[in-house]
């Protein structure tokens, strides 16, 4: 019996008043309870700031499918003309303005743009390939 009363007579204070300790910070530390408090408030926050997907303007993407197909077309035309005046100059705008337009279209339909070189010809089949298997025509 004594030793259970020695026991509480001295270690409960001491627990008490690590856990008063624990409140109490020195100047280079924050308390407990501010970084409790603020990976709470942090957590709320990031759930009322919850991201929403974007909603595209379907003319957008129409736009941008027939520009798609403008410039496939033009690219064809000047691929068939070997008379064309600076036709090699001509070919390579061209292609650039065809791969920026689908990494837009990339952009409007969710697919990711990988990095590449300019003109990188996998690149652009895998990206004609995936706009393709989303439904993508031009």
């Amino acid at each position: 019996m004594t030793l259970a009363i020695l026991v509480f007579l001295f270690f409960v204070p001491a627990l008490v008043f690590r856990l008063a300790w624990g409140f109490v910070a020195t100047p280079e530390q924050v308390p407990r309870w501010q970084r409790a408090l603020a990976g709470w408030l942090e957590r709320i926050a990031a759930h009322l700031r919850r991201q929403h997907p974007p909603v595209y303007d379907p003319f957008t993407t129409l736009h941008v499918q027939s520009r798609l197909g403008k410039v496939a077309d033009h690219m064809r035309e000047l691929e068939a003309d070997p008379h064309t005046y600076a036709r090699a100059e001509r070919l390579i705008a061209s292609g650039l303005a065809y791969d920026q337009l689908l990494a837009e279209a990339c952009k409007l339909a969710g697919v990711e743009v990988e990095p590449h070189p300019k003109g990188d010809g996998a690149e652009r089949f895998r990206e004609e390939t995936e706009l393709a298997s989303r439904g993508w025509a031009w």
